[in-house]
Formats: C-alpha cells, structure tokens, sequence
C-alpha cells in the first residue's frame, strides 16, 4: 500500500520507557536537534505538532493536480533528508504499541513536487564545479531551496555527551550480543537498540568507531540473522522496525551495512524480501484478531514499521554522490516493482517513489556515475503509471515526477558543453509536449511519458528503455499493461528508430514473448514493431536471421509475423529479395554434406509471405527470381529428411519432429502457393493433370517436371517466360551443380521463345557447345535439346554447324572408358589434322588437364604433347597462347600425388619448351617435392616470372589451382604464388595491388590441411612484403641521382 497509509501521518509522541539496564540517551529535543539550528523554531513547533498524537488519524488524501504544483497532501513525515534521526519505536508491554522519543525534523514544505519548468534560461543556473563536477546550480525547474545534509546528519550536537562509562556499556552489550545467540525479543531489542545508540557517538569517539568497524562483519551476519528469524507471513514485533532504524542511524555516519560485500547484499536482499512479501495491511489486522498479541497495535506498528523502511531507504541515497547506492537500491527493488502480487508491486513502487524524491532533493553527483540504468527505470515506471491498481500508478506517478526533474538535471551535468545545443532543442520540444498535456492526465499515460523521456535519453538508454517495455509485454495478469507497453513501443521505435541500435537483443525477446500476448492489439503493436525494425536496411539482415531461427514448420505467432508484415512499398521488395538472398545463398556452397537450415527455414518463410498479402506487389516483381530459387530448392531438397538438415543445437529441444515434415514438402507447397497468389492458374493446373508436382519431387525424373512447367509458362504466359529467360543468361554461371542443372532445363526449354534469336551467341550456341563438353550426361543431353531448337532461327543455322566437330567429339563423353579410346584413336590420327582441327583439339584437351581420372589426365597430356608436335612452323603462332596457357598447369601437375600424371606432365612441359624454344631450368624436372627444397621453386618462378612477362597472367592461373581439390595441387600453386611474387614488376604489382591475391589465399587459411594452411601464410608475407617493395630499378635510379646531387 502506498506509503501515505504506513507511517507517513501522525506518530505518537509519549516518552519511551527503557525495559534494559542500559543506559540511553535522555529523550531531549536538544540532544535530537540538527547542528546549525536552531534551538527552537516553526519546523520543530509543526514536528512536534505532527507527532504528538499516540492515535493515526485518518487524513484527507487528495488526488494528484499537476497543474497547481500539488502532488498529494503532503504526508507528515518527510523524507530521510529531513530527519538528522530516526525515531525508534518501544514497545510498553501493557498499554501501547510504540511511543516516540521526541525528534526535532528540519521544516520541509509541504509541497515538494514541483511542476516541470523547462525555461531554457533556467540552464544557465546549472554548473559544473571544475574540481568535483559537483551539481552546485539552481536547477532545471522551480526548485525548493535544497540544504545539503552532509555536515548535519555527520555530526550531530550533543548538549550532553555520552559518557565513557556509558560508551563502554553499550560496547560491552554490543559485544556480549555479538557472541551468543538471540532467542527473545528482548535480547533482540536491547543489541539493536544498543548498536543504534552507540553510533551517536561514532563522530566523538574514537572507541566505538574502532569497534563497530573492526564487527561490522559480525554485526552484519547477527542482523541477517534477527531479520531471517522474523515470521515471513506476520509482523507482531517491533524488531524489523528497530533493524530499520538501526541501519539508517549507522548509514548517517557513514557506517554502511547493506553495501560492499556480498553479505551485505545478500542482507540488503533480505530485508527488502522480509518487509515486501508481508501480507497486506488488511490481511495482518485480520491475522491480529484472530491471535491477538494483547501488546501491539497492528496499524501503527505495520505504518510505522513501513515509514523506518522507506526512512533506511533514503538514507542510502543522502550523500550518494556516484549513484552507487541508488543503484543497488534499484536493483534490489527491480523484481518487486514486476511482482504479480499488487501489495508487493505498490510497496516496491511507493519506496521507489520516495527514494526518487530524496535522490531528487539531494542530487550532488560526481563523476563517474555507477548509475547506468536510467533507461530502464524511466520505462519501468512509466509501465508502472498505467497499473490496475491506483495505488500503484499513484507511486509511480510520483517516482516519474522527481526522476523527470533528477534526468534534467543529470542530463544537464553529463552532457558535453559542445551539445549543450542539443540539450537546449530536446529541452524545447520537451516544453512543447508538456505544454500540449494536462499535467494531471500526462503521468498517468505511458506513451506521453515516453515521448517526453525519449528526447533526453542517449541511444544505449533508449535501448534500455525498449528491452524494459518488451519485458513488460509479457504480463500476463494485466492486459492494460500490454497495452501500455505496446503502445509506448510503437512510439518510442518510430520517433527514435535511427538512433535505436540493440535490435538483434530486441528481436530476441519479441519472438520469446509473441506467444505470452494475446491481447489482439497488443499482437499487431508487436508486429508492427518488427515491420519497423525490418524496414530498416541496416537490420533487415539482422531481424530476418532471428525470425529464421526457429522451429519450422513456423508456429501461429511467428507464422503471424510473417504473414502481416506492414512496411511502406519501397520497403517490400528490399525485405522479399533479402529472404530470397538468404535460401540463394545456400545453393552457392556444394552440395556435399547436410543442407543448412536457414534454407529450410526461409523457404518456409517465403511460404508464409505469399500466404499474407502484405507483400504481394514484391511477390509480382521478384516472380521469376523467386520461382527460379524454389525450383532449385526443390531439386536440393529431394530424397532428404530433417535428419538430413544440419539443425541448431537445441532447436527442437522440447518437441518431436514429424517424419512427415521434410525439406521437400516445404519447398513444393512454397512453390504452389508462389503460383497461385501471382494468377498463374493456368501453369498450376497443367502441372497437377501432368503430376508435374509428383515430377519435381522425383530424383531421376526432376528436369521432367521442370521442362513441363517452362513449357506451360512458355504457352500460357510468355512475358513472364521471357523475364525467366533473361534471368537465367546470368544465374547459368552460378551456385553449385543442382543450381545450374535445375536452370540449365528451365532455359533450354525457353530456348523455344522468339526471342531467344535475340540473345548475342556466346549466351546461346557456345553455352550448349560447353554443356557439349560437361562431364554430367544431362548437361549433354539439355546441350542436344537446346541446339535443336536454336536451329530453327536461321540466322543462328551457321553457327551451329560449325559446333558439328564437336558433336562427334567424344574427348568429353562421361564413360572413361569412351574417352581413354576417343584419346587412343586421336594419337593415331594427330598428325593428318589440319591446323583448324588441331587448335580446336587443343583447346578441349586443355580442359581435361586435372582429370579426376588418373588415366584420362595422363592421356590428355600426351595427346596435347603430340598436338604441339604437329603443329607446322608457319601456323606456331597460332596456338602459342594455348601452349603458354599450358605451362603454369603443367608446371603444377608434375606436383601431382599420381607418379604417372607427375612424370608425364614434366615430359610435356619439355614438349612446350622446344616448341617455344625456351631452355628450361633443370630444377623443374625434379621429382622431389616442392615444399622440400623452396630454393629450388624460386628458381623456376624466377625463370617464369622473366619469360612469361606481358604475355600471360601467371598470378591469375596459378590462384585457380589454390582451390583445387587435391591437396598436392593446392600446396604447390599456394607455394609457386608466394615465391612467383618476389620476381614480378613492382610498377605493374603496385598498379594491380595485392589485395585481389590476397583475398584468394585466405579462404585457404581455414584449409584443413595443415601443410596448406602454413605454407599459405607464408605466402601471403611474401605477397605483403613484395606490394610494398619499392621497384629496384627505380630505387637505383634514384640512388644514382643522389650521388649525382651530392657531387
């Protein structure tokens, strides 16, 4: 219950009566009065009015009226900055609960919650001190006067000093307590009350500050004990009160036993959890009446006990100049401001109210602050304003009063003076909001909150602020608190969403919490809190990935998400092309090993899209991508179950996954829901007469169904066939074998379109001619099909049959065998070859160098060999671009792990060297290894770099082979790279760069190889250190300058 209710009316007043030997400091105003006042005056005649009735009357509670300055009536009282001490309560066993010594408390007005005044020549009033960076000025707003209370609740004046006979009693007592156990109450009463009284003394005497420092440990685990004994579910004992006044008096001289080591936390922790978790006020009376004590009075001692809270609390934050205290506080007081139990929610808000204002009143900070958590308190309590309960939106209207004027005038402290500008404009726009509210109605909203909040927090607060409300959205027991987080998220992201940045952080609490909200606005704010982040280029990456992350097939909440996306059109296609880019990405990797997950996952994704109709004008613009990348998808995805998906760890953690849920199924049903929503109803039905579906899904019989759906698009909607048709000039070239195989039968069959006449012949002829020579049976076959329609364009007639020598080509047949024999048989006929016939040959054989087929390899090679050889003197110059084009590959296959292949290259490679007659170095017929002897590889890199300068990129070559699969190959070209570069053309290096050299060797760095992966970082210090070289040729001439000048 709010505090106004638990001790902040009148208190009783009568003497206590000692029930222990010990000796007490006389009741005397005096002894109680603040040093510097007064011996009398109005505040001490008004406490003493305040606390003279033993009875609680039940005052007036007027209600918030921000308009006139007014909070509620102000509640007698004060806070822990207008008490030097905090009155003790003692019990008379007989007649009353708790009488109170007499205290004098320096007057505080009874109006301390100031309206807002954001005048801007109000900031001139705010200073730094250049020593401390103490807050020294005026104020931000209308400001009470504040008194600092450092020197007053240090040093107290004592007319009549303890005595040391008295100093050593309450030590002995203390000591005595210390070392045994305390069962009774009263044994409890007199070691606190002992402790309490002792640290009146710790300003004057040296004794019992030595001793309550050298105990404090002790102290601490006896309190933590006392405290632990007390009943959770009951409050018939002053004790907890006495613990409370206790701390506070010890806080005051600077004795702190709630901070600085983890006792003291966990103290800290168990004082708050012992008063918090009490029963209500009306429960504890009930519990009263039915065993009633006979020696308490249950309302006064649960208010009173209640006030020495709320009075300790603002003890820690009087002269707490980094925030370090307050920051504990809050941390301690966060869960129970987010209980589910409304006593303990407006307990945790009322205490938070109170140490705001004395914070408020008190702020004296310095540099640097511990308190980094502004952000989240400022949307705490503002989701706190719009609770059910009223006591509790009351409190926390109160708390956002003083924490509005402690953010001004903080802001105005921290802020750099080169920013002071910006601080000047939010504070203006701040005054324009406030100007627009009814101040009364502005603390009891959320949103206007947090539109007048916003502007003065900085980006990592404002992160704060949203990860705060995201976690208020799951609370389930109040839906109007959904709503208000709900809508101060919406606010808060559209008016700061450029200066917000932890939206990975975000979007992994929105997809943890989207189920626990089913309120249906609350769902759409959520939502369109996503479309906002996603509708941001720099994030739409990023929240696309979280989304992806999760079990497919989507459940309802994420599914939602998907379907009901709300972005601004420009925005739809930028979000459909980056999922599309996603699922594209992982046909780019081959096919070898399980299928990644995001692939999955996005296609599941883009399934739930086409299902909504939010994006649908993207779905029309991006069709023949998004067909394209499904079909390929489709092809990827056959003959695999989830088993075969290389899913997250923990990702299916709690449920089982259906057999029948595989990536195919996904795939397909994308497909056809892609058909169906871009009207292409016609290409949908032919497919389901034909089992067109039954066709893509089938291993052996894929490219069927993909020719039947180009054929179907190709005749009911050929503007759409012709988009497909330029697409696919491009794609053909990308992703891995499934990728170009699944395209290649889509294009060929576009083939049959007028308007492929119009595609330049090295997109058409020569791409068949190439599939001619694939290695993969299909790709023949698709090559066949396609010239066969290109055939019949007569302007394309000519072209092909100039292709017809490589139709009986059989060097590239798929059967080794077919081909050792096309190889055999050439050998024989190599020399009756025209020049034409010989180049062409040449060039093919050259594509079979690398062979995975030992013998094919090692034919070729002798077949190229034998082809140079019949090559007439007159035409040489004819193919000396191949045979150049030969010798780096050659030159690396003599590396090869295969003997044969290793001794035939380097018979070869002595071939092209009587053919271009060069002389080569012996070092290159070697059989050793490279890496065994690299004196011998710069040797013949030194040769190769001179020969071979301007007519052939040897670098470029060499990096082909540094991704080749056998790890002889890749060692050797990694090695030749490193050491070719120390004997290439600086000027021609420097103009080129390194960089794109550098990029291809370090994929190898991860290589699982070790020998590749040290030998490629040596070469790439090589490649470093040549970049930078100067050229010598240029280092000589001005070398050769300088000794001119110095002649």
């Amino acid at each position: 219950m709010p505090l106004s209710r638990r001790g902040r009316g009148p208190r009783g007043s009568s003497s206590r009566a000692a029930n222990t030997s010990l000796p007490w400091a006389p009741a005397h105003s005096q002894r109680r009065a603040v040093r510097g006042a007064p011996p009398s005056s109005h505040a001490q005649h008004l406490t003493r009015q305040r606390h003279s009735s033993e009875q609680v009357p039940k005052g007036p509670e007027t209600q918030a009226d921000f308009r006139s300055g007014k909070w509620l009536q102000e509640r007698a009282g004060g806070d822990a900055g207008d008490l030097r001490q905090a009155p003790r309560a003692e019990m008379d066993s007989k007649h009353r609960i708790c009488s109170w010594e007499e205290v004098v408390i320096p007057y505080a007005s009874d109006s301390d919650s100031e309206n807002v005044d954001l005048e801007q020549s109000n900031l001139e009033d705010i200073e730094k001190s250049p020593g401390s960076h103490e807050f020294t000025g005026s104020g931000i707003s209308s400001l009470l006067p504040l008194e600092s209370l450092t020197d007053r609740s240090r040093h107290p004046s004592h007319e009549d000093p303890f005595s040391e006979d008295t100093i050593e009693k309450l030590v002995s007592s203390v000591q005595e307590f210390s070392h045994g156990e305390l069962k009774s109450e009263q044994e409890k009463l007199t070691f606190l009350r002992s402790l309490s009284s002792l640290s009146q003394t710790l300003p004057d005497d040296e004794t019992s500050e030595s001793f309550i420092h050298s105990h404090i440990t002790d102290i601490v685990h006896i309190i933590y004990a006392v405290v632990e004994e007390e009943p959770l579910h009951s409050l018939f004992s002053p004790v907890r009160q006495e613990v409370f006044v206790t701390i506070t008096n010890l806080s005051y001289q600077d004795v702190h036993l709630l901070f600085g080591s983890k006792d003291r936390d966990d103290l800290f922790s168990l004082i708050i959890k012992s008063i918090i978790t009490l029963p209500s006020e009306k429960t504890l009376t009930q519990l009263q009446q039915i065993m009633p004590s006979g020696s308490y009075t249950s309302e006064c001692l649960y208010r009173q006990t209640f006030q020495m809270f709320s009075e300790m609390l603002q003890s820690l934050v009087v002269k707490d100049p980094y925030l370090e205290n307050f920051d504990i506080i809050y941390k301690h007081l966060n869960p129970w401001l987010q209980s589910v139990k409304d006593h303990e929610r407006e307990r945790a808000a009322a205490s938070m109210a109170q140490v705001l204002k004395c914070l408020y009143r008190h702020l004296n900070v310095r540099f640097p602050l511990r308190f980094q958590r502004l952000g989240r308190l400022v949307a705490q309590m503002a989701l706190l304003c719009a609770d059910p309960l009223k006591e509790v939106a009351e409190e926390a209207a109160e708390g956002v009063h003083y924490l509005l004027q402690i953010t001004l005038r903080l802001k105005y402290i921290t802020e750099d003076k080169k920013n002071h500008q910006r601080l000047r404009r939010a504070m203006k726009k701040c005054q324009e909001l406030l100007e627009c509210y009814n101040i009364k109605c502005f603390y009891s909203c959320p949103f206007r909150i947090g539109q007048i909040f916003e502007v003065f927090l900085d980006s990592n607060e404002l992160c704060q602020f949203v990860l705060t409300v995201l976690d208020g959205l799951k609370n389930l027991n109040h839906q109007c608190t959904q709503q208000s987080a709900g809508k101060l998220l919406i606010s808060l992201v559209k008016n700061e969403k450029f200066r917000y940045e932890k939206v990975p952080e975000s979007m992994g609490v929105i997809c943890a919490q989207l189920s626990m909200i089913s309120e249906p606005e609350v769902r759409q704010q959520v939502i369109t809190t996503v479309s906002l982040f996603i509708s941001m280029p720099k994030y739409t990456d990023t929240v696309i990935s979280h989304l992806l992350c999760h079990p497919v097939p989507y459940d309802r909440d994420l599914a939602e998400v998907w379907r009901t996306l709300k972005v601004e059109p420009p925005s739809t296609t930028l979000i459909l092309s980056r999922l599309l880019r996603k699922l594209q990405k992982c046909h780019d990797v081959p096919t070898q090993g399980k299928m990644a997950y995001v692939a999955v996952s996005a296609t599941d994704a883009l399934y739930e899209v086409f299902m909504g109709n939010n994006l649908l004008e993207a779905t029309f613009e991006l069709f023949p991508q998004l067909l394209m990348t499904l079909l390929i998808q489709i092809h990827h995805s056959i003959d695999l179950t989830m088993s075969d998906v290389a899913i997250p760890t923990g990702l299916y953690a709690e449920q089982e996954m259906s057999s029948k849920v595989t990536p195919l199924c996904f795939a397909i049903r994308a497909t056809k829901t892609l058909l169906f929503r871009t009207l292409c109803l016609q290409e949908f039905s032919i497919m389901e007469k034909n089992k067109g579906w039954t066709l893509l899904a089938g291993q052996d019989c894929h490219l069927q169904g993909v020719s039947l759906l180009a054929n179907a698009l190709l005749e009911r909607n050929h503007v759409l066939a012709q988009k497909i048709l330029y697409l696919l000039v491009p794609l053909l070239n990308r992703g891995n074998d499934k990728h170009k195989l699944t395209s290649a039968g889509f294009f060929v069959e576009l083939l049959q379109s007028p308007v492929a006449r119009r595609l330049p012949g090295i997109y058409s002829v020569d791409r068949l001619k190439d599939w001619l020579l694939h290695g993969n049976t299909l790709f023949k076959t698709l090559a066949l099909r396609g010239l066969c329609y290109l055939i019949r364009h007569q302007e394309l007639r000519e072209d092909i049959k100039s292709l017809t020598p490589c139709f009986l080509d059989l060097l590239c047949e798929t059967e080794g065998k077919i081909v050792l024999s096309a190889i055999q048989t050439l050998l024989q006929l190599v020399r009756t070859m025209d020049f034409s016939t010989l180049r062409a040959m040449m060039r093919t054989l050259f594509s079979l160098f690398g062979d995975t087929r030992p013998d094919v390899h090692c034919l070729s090679m002798t077949l190229f060999g034998a082809s140079m050889k019949s090559v007439k003197h007159t035409d040489k110059k004819g193919v000396e671009n191949q045979v150049l084009d030969s010798l780096v590959p050659l030159l690396l296959y003599s590396q090869d792990e295969n003997d044969a292949v290793a001794e035939e290259s380097r018979r070869v490679l002595a071939i092209c060297a009587q053919f271009l007659k060069w002389k080569l170095p012996q070092e290159v017929y070697s059989k050793d290894p490279w890496y065994t002897s690299p004196s011998e590889v710069e040797t013949i890199c030194k040769f190769f770099g001179k020969r071979c300068k301007g007519k052939v990129n040897i670098l470029a070559q060499t990096l082909m082979f540094s991704k080749d699969a056998k790890v002889p190959i890749r060692r050797a070209a990694v090695l030749f790279v490193g050491l070719l570069s120390k004997h290439l053309d600086r000027s021609e290096l420097r103009m080129k760069g390194t960089k794109w050299i550098e990029e291809d060797l370090k994929h190898l760095l991860h290589d699982p190889e070790p020998s590749v992966h040290i030998i490629t970082s040596q070469a790439l210090f090589l490649i470093q250190e040549a970049g930078a070289e100067p050229d010598p040729e240029q280092l000589g001439g001005l070398r050769k300058l300088l000794g001119c000048l110095s002649t």
